[in-house]
């Protein structure tokens, strides 16, 4: 065997020590959140051609450990994409009327305030509580 495939053969044994019994993570190694496979979900569609779905996310923890993944809401239409800016949920969206949604931003796996939202600009306006 040549320097080189034995090199290959050393490191490749190295790297599966590293991993546990059945390609789990090792003691101590949890598993990572890949944030970016996580696939588009629509979650509601609105009159006027409107749909709005979650996208891209951030993981997150709640006060007792628990992971959960905070999504930011994107409104579609045929022609366009409008990403709602710095709100991300951990909530389904619900539609007020024709042109508005309320979506809840999240902070540490929970609502934390409830926002109005332009299906038309995707702006967020804060509620009053």
């Amino acid at each position: 065997m040549t320097e080189r495939k034995q090199l290959l053969v050393v490191l490749m044994v190295a790297a599966l020590a590293a991993c546990g019994g059945r390609g789990e993570p090792g003691p101590g190694n949890p598993p990572s959140t890949d944030v970016a496979a996580v696939a588009d979900s629509l979650v509601l569609v609105a009159p006027g051609g409107f749909t709005v779905w979650l996208t891209e996310g951030r993981p997150a923890t709640d006060l007792k450990g628990t992971p959960c993944l905070e999504r930011t809401l994107e409104i579609r239409t045929d022609s366009a994409r409008r990403k709602v800016p710095l709100l991300y949920t951990s909530t389904i969206p619900t539609l007020l009327d024709d042109t508005t949604m309320r979506a809840e931003l999240s902070h540490d796996c929970l609502p934390s305030a409830a926002y109005r939202v332009s299906l038309r600009d995707g702006m967020p306006h804060r509620l009053p509580q």
